[in-house]
């Protein structure tokens, strides 16, 4: 190991440079909509050379990281509103702990399959009728306690556990279309969410010997920066919810290409 690899916590610069790059942008994403793990798990796999159990659970580092980091960007604005996320939290964190431990013995193909799917059914809903997703309706705390909310966010929780991408923009859709959130406060629940589950899934993947703390911290900074960066960009943006929903069009149709076509 050169002394600049040292200086970089065992990372080349080539890889310094992939992380800078992919984890202040995918900070950025996973803070405004998600689906940002779909570059950061090839960038593992592929750059670093982890084997896909270790990659999906390091990852699992910089997504808490960058939630943790955002969640506290929106505390200093004033603007973090949670009321109605204690059940969908509880929730999600109890279905990612049952994800996690079943995150081996399905394969890829037909894993690629299934998400595909998902995000071309969930690309139609973010087209079709897209008042839907812009209103600004008070938030709804009975809505946040009702039987389907809490069982789609045990659901979300399970996948999240699971494979995290494209996690985010599920719990988007679940918290603007079933508990009617507005884009703007389900964001700030969503990152709750994903913080919340991501210790125990963390732990449960360390305990299998799936991750790697030297590349998982690494990107977690870089991530980290992004959040910061895309918290600054919500909260002060005009018409915030609307280019949050243009931006989860895009994401979608990506992840969506990603997953079915390889």
């Amino acid at each position: 190991m050169t002394g600049l690899e040292a200086l970089l916590g065992g990372l080349s610069w080539e890889q310094a440079l992939f992380f800078a790059v992919a984890g202040v942008a995918t900070g950025v994403v996973n803070t405004l909509a998600g689906s940002g793990s779909l570059v950061t798990l090839p960038i593992f796999v592929f750059i670093c050379g982890l084997p896909a159990p270790v990659a999906n659970g390091t990852n699992r580092i910089g997504v808490l990281f960058q939630s943790a980091s955002a969640l506290w960007m929106y505390r200093g604005t004033g603007k973090l509103r949670l009321e109605g996320s204690f059940r969908p939290v509880v929730a999600a964190l109890i279905g990612a702990v049952a994800g996690s431990r079943l995150a081996t013995g399905i394969d890829d193909a037909t894993m690629n399959l299934v998400l595909g799917g998902l995000m071309l059914f969930m690309l139609v809903v973010l087209v079709v009728r897209p008042g839907r997703w812009l209103h600004s309706a008070d938030v709804s705390v009975a809505r946040s306690r009702s039987p389907l909310s809490v069982a789609a966010f045990f659901a979300i929780g399970v996948y999240g556990g699971f494979i995290q991408a494209g996690v985010g923009i599920f719990l988007l859709a679940a918290l603007v279309l079933i508990a009617r959130h507005t884009l703007s406060s389900g964001n700030a629940i969503k990152l709750l969410v994903v913080a919340a589950y991501s210790i125990p899934t963390l732990v449960i993947f360390y305990m299998h010997d799936q991750v790697h703390f030297g590349f998982g911290l690494s990107m977690a900074v870089f991530q980290s920066i992004g959040a910061w960066i895309g918290v600054k960009y919500v909260v002060g943006m005009p018409r915030a919810d609307v280019w949050i929903h243009r931006l989860l069009i895009v994401m979608v149709a990506a992840a969506a290409v990603k997953f079915l076509l390889g």
